[in-house]
C-alpha cells in the first residue's frame, strides 16, 4: 500500500533525487539526440518563436499592450513572457497522459518508483523555461536595455505554477492509463486555456463580467505578476504569492495522492 501523505510526497522528491536528475538529463538530451544542432535546439526554438511573434503581432497586426512604452519590441517581450509560462504548463500536461503508458517496462519493475515520471517531465519543462527566460533576458538587454532588478524574482513567482503543473501531471498520467482519450481532451483544453488566459492580451481588456472566468485559469496570476516584475519593475505581491503557493502545494499533494491511490491497477490494465 502506497502512502498518500504529504510526507510521502516529500520523501519521493528527496530520496529519488539522483534518479530524477539522471532521468531529466536523459530526457533533455534524448529529445535532440541524432539532430545536427543537438541541445542548441533548446535555445534556437525560443529565439525563433520570439522573432516570429515580434513580426506577426508588431508589424502585421500592429498590436500594442496598452502599458509601458508601447513599442513593438516591448510588446514582443511581454507576449513572450506569457508564452513562457503557458508553454511550461501545456508541455507537461500534454505529455502527462503518456508518461505511464509509454514506460510499461518501468511499471512492471516492482523496485522502480513510477511516481517520479511526472516529476522528471516537469523538471525538464522547468529547464526549457529557464532557457526561454535566458533568451528573453538577452533580447531585452539588446533591444531595450537592462531589465528592472525585480526580474530576478521570476523563479519565485513561477514556483506555484510548477507545483500546480506537477499535481496536474500526476492526475493526467494516471488517467491516461485508464482513459486513452485523455490525450486528445488535454490537447483541446490547453488550446482553450491559451486564449482564456492573459497571454495575448492583458486582463484589463476583458469585459468586467468575464474577468472572474479568466481568474480561474491557473496561469492568470502567475503571468500577470511575471510581466509586472520582468517588464515594469512592479513590487512583489507577497499576499497573492502566498495564496498561489498554498494552492500549488494543495494541488501537488492531491495529484500525488490520486496517483498513489490508482497506481495499483496500472500493471493489470497495461
Amino acid at each position: 500500500m502506497h502512502s498518500l501523505s504529504p510526507i510521502a510526497l516529500v520523501r519521493t522528491l528527496t530520496q529519488h533525487r539522483s534518479l530524477i536528475r539522471g532521468l531529466v538529463v536523459r530526457e533533455v538530451i534524448g529529445r535532440y539526440k541524432g539532430s545536427v544542432m543537438g541541445l542548441m535546439w533548446s535555445f534556437f526554438t525560443p529565439i525563433m518563436m520570439l522573432a516570429v511573434f515580434t513580426f506577426v503581432f508588431s508589424y502585421v497586426f500592429n498590436a500594442r499592450w496598452g502599458v509601458g512604452t508601447g513599442s513593438k519590441t516591448e510588446f514582443a517581450l511581454v507576449l513572450f513572457a506569457g508564452l513562457m509560462a503557458f508553454n511550461l504548463l501545456a508541455e507537461c500536461c500534454n505529455r502527462a497522459p503518456l508518461l505511464v503508458t509509454g514506460n510499461v517496462g518501468y511499471v512492471k519493475k516492482v523496485v522502480f518508483p513510477i511516481d517520479v515520471l511526472p516529476v522528471v517531465s516537469v523538471v525538464a519543462g522547468v529547464f526549457h523555461f529557464a532557457v526561454s527566460f535566458f533568451v528573453w533576458f538577452v533580447f531585452h538587454l539588446i533591444l531595450i536595455g537592462m531589465p528592472p532588478s525585480t526580474f530576478l524574482l521570476t523563479p519565485l513567482v513561477i514556483l506555484p505554477l510548477v507545483l500546480m503543473t506537477l499535481g496536474f501531471s500526476w492526475v493526467l498520467a494516471s488517467l491516461g492509463v485508464y482513459l486513452r482519450d485523455v490525450t486528445q481532451v488535454v490537447g483541446s483544453l490547453t488550446l482553450v486555456l491559451l486564449y482564456l488566459s492573459p497571454i495575448f492580451y492583458p486582463v484589463s481588456v476583458m469585459p468586467e463580467q468575464y474577468r472572474s472566468i479568466m481568474k480561474m485559469s491557473p496561469l492568470t496570476s502567475t503571468v500577470e505578476q511575471m510581466r509586472g516584475l520582468m517588464m515594469w519593475g512592479h513590487s512583489f505581491d507577497w499576499g497573492l504569492w502566498a495564496i498561489s503557493m498554498a494552492t500549488g502545494i494543495a494541488i501537488a499533494w492531491l495529484g500525488f495522492a490520486w496517483f498513489q491511490k490508482t497506481r495499483r491497477g496500472f500493471a493489470d490494465v497495461l
